[in-house]
């Protein structure tokens, strides 16, 4: 559904989007996920047609985005990260007129419109004012504007942006409902989303990928692969004791408190080292509360991937 060569976008000498390459299936949900300034905006609007490349190629549907804009955007639902909003319009009605600007008209128009509202949970607010309408209910209108025409692939900059909870919650579910019958490329920072989300994810850093695949598999190509959380009543120097055991290589004192030191060991990829630091706690004569294993996680991976992770 989109395959992108070698893209790159520079402003003023600076690449906010470094020679990228990636493809996206038919039926996949696709987690584009990088810190502030990583180039997933920017990459977003490439892709939507909205924002010209300077160097690189992408298709869509098999259509050129640059050299097949119109052909290739018939396939696009896009919805920005400030959904732009006419809001002194009714809700049936800015869909309508959405609808209109995507060439539909007559029963296909009205069939679309009520498609998109009954998908995003629209209609019993189909005839309110938008600029009436709670932050929830907005992102609704947005995606439903990204809905209205049909498209095959649906690119969604931050979809969640600015929610509650429960509107986070909501907005999910839609997402994850569309799938069946849309592709779908999600540029976020929220990590659980990805992970509750996405078949497979693409870390941006820097304008470059870092790297790709599913949530497991990059928690088990992680060279930090897993956290070993400790509790434990002793002497000084204990966090020292434990950095020499082999397969730590970071140890960490996270609490303190009645005499109890909590510490966290990140451990070489595979490694186990609980029975390690059993074994040295019982001959250093070290009362040991808790010793549990944590395995890598997505913001782990992403951590060691933007080095957001303190060495």
């Amino acid at each position: 559904m989109i395959e992108v060569e070698h893209l790159t976008k520079t402003y003023v000498g600076r690449a906010a989007v470094n020679d990228i390459s990636f493809a996206v299936g038919r039926g996949e949900i696709v987690g584009l996920l990088g810190p502030n300034g990583a180039g997933k905006s920017t990459t977003m609007r490439i892709l939507s047609g909205y924002m010209p490349a300077t160097f690189g190629r992408v298709r869509i549907a098999g259509f050129d985005i640059f050299s097949q804009s119109l052909a290739a955007r018939r396939r696009i639902g896009y919805m920005p990260e400030n959904v732009p909003l006419y809001t002194e319009m009714r809700v049936r009605e800015y869909l309508r007129f959405r609808a209109a600007l995507h060439g539909l008209s007559g029963r296909t128009l009205r069939q679309r419109v009520g498609v998109a509202m009954e998908r995003c949970g629209l209609v019993e607010v189909r005839r309110k004012i938008i600029g009436t309408l709670s932050k929830g209910y907005r992102q609704r209108v947005g995606l439903a504007d990204a809905l209205v025409h049909d498209p095959a692939l649906l690119i969604l900059d931050e979809p969640t942006n600015g929610l509650d909870p429960n509107q986070i919650r909501q907005v999910r579910g839609l997402i994850r409902d569309l799938k069946v019958e849309h592709t779908i490329l999600i540029s976020t920072h929220i990590l659980s989303e990805v992970e509750q989300l996405c078949d497979r994810v693409i870390i941006l850093h820097q304008g470059r990928i870092r790297a790709e695949g599913s949530p497991a598999e990059l928690a088990s190509k992680l060279r930090t692969a897993g956290l070993v959380r400790v509790q434990v009543r002793g002497v000084a120097g204990i966090a020292d004791k434990l950095l020499q055991l082999e397969g730590v290589r970071k140890v960490s004192q996270t609490a303190s408190q009645d005499g109890w030191l909590t510490l966290e060991l990140r451990t070489e990829s595979g490694a186990d080292v609980r029975e390690q630091v059993f074994r040295t706690a019982a001959g250093q004569g070290w009362t040991l509360r808790e010793l549990a294993r944590q395995t890598a996680t997505l913001e782990d991976v992403f951590a060691e991937l933007t080095h957001a992770d303190a060495a």
